[in-house]
């Protein structure tokens, strides 16, 4: 699981996806199926998860890697690409924002 503590060498990546509550289960499955079948598998990765509202209109990612460089080489692959035109097809908008834990409390 992602590790939420400031002052970690790591890159957190927040991407917040606007749907119509009618796609969000087909979003969220091929979210979960991109994770599984690729994203985790790239240099880097430490973990993620995946959040919904409960009006079904907003789908949070929340995913954690050991560099910037890294998560950028994932995003810019061919095979990413790819996926993110599926996620365009079964979303309004979505953006990925790389953050720094500024602080945590536990």
């Amino acid at each position: 699981m992602p590790t939420i503590t400031a002052g970690q060498p790591v890159q957190t990546v927040i991407t917040t996806f606007e749907v119509n509550p009618g796609t969000a289960q087909d979003l969220l499955e091929q979210l979960r199926e991109a994770y599984e079948s690729f994203i985790r598998h790239q240099p880097g990765f430490i973990a993620a998860a995946l959040h919904i509202n409960d009006a079904q209109t907003r789908i949070a990612n929340y995913s954690q890697w050991r560099r910037r460089e890294d998560f950028l080489a994932m995003l810019r692959s061919e095979q990413m690409r790819a996926w993110n035109r599926r996620f365009t097809a079964l979303c309004r908008s979505f953006e990925p924002v790389m953050y720094d834990v500024a602080h945590s409390i536990d």
